[in-house]
């Protein structure tokens, strides 16, 4: 508080503090400028408002491109793990052709170890490559499919219907559900039916 001069008398103290006088000091807006600031932060809002819907709608795209990504990323690894020893059980099954033909020529009334270890041995071959999703196509007796069997030979006969496959030169597999060697077959040509 501060004393002030008067005309010759004593001085009077001031009744106002500090922080009255800084109050005063300090410039109110009027209507105009209150509604214009107003309008003002509204634009601002607003502008705020859409840029956010847009980052928020560009989040959600990239949140979706991420997870369409991930599961084609997942599906190609299963696929890839799944058929990863395609080529490995490809050479595999010449291995279990030459013992099926080394089998079939043992006469029936061998009772060799030696001969029933090599069946042994087939048949843990055998056993591996089914727990590898490995299966025989069935071929003979069924209808000439192209997509598993590959014609070899069209005999003409009037025993079997036609398109019948009536034998099978070299078996085929396929890998879960993937045909890693198509059957190689004779299909039976039936003149009657023609």
């Amino acid at each position: 508080m501060t004393d002030q001069p008067t005309n010759g008398g004593p001085r009077a103290r001031s009744t106002k503090t500090r922080g009255q006088e800084r109050a005063e000091a300090i410039a109110a807006p009027t209507r105009t400028e209150l509604a214009e600031r107003i309008e003002q932060l509204e634009r601002e809002l607003d502008e705020v408002r859409r840029s956010d819907e847009e980052h928020r709608n560009n989040w959600h795209r990239s949140a979706a491109d991420f997870a369409n990504y991930k599961r084609r990323t997942d599906e190609e690894r299963a696929t890839l793990t799944q058929f990863s020893n395609a080529l490995l059980i490809g050479k595999l099954l010449g291995v279990l052709d030459d013992f099926d033909r080394a089998l079939e020529s043992v006469p029936a009334e061998a009772h060799d170890p030696w001969i029933e270890g090599v069946q042994l041995t087939e048949r843990k071959l055998r056993g591996v490559l089914e727990s590898e999703g490995v299966a025989q196509i069935e071929a003979v007796g069924q209808q000439f499919d192209p997509n598993m069997h590959e014609a070899v030979v069209h005999e003409e006969t009037a025993d079997h219907p036609d398109n019948q496959v009536i034998g099978e030169l070299q078996r085929g597999y396929r890998l879960h559900d993937r045909i890693i060697r198509p059957s190689l077959v004779r299909v039976a040509n039936n003149p009657k039916e023609h």
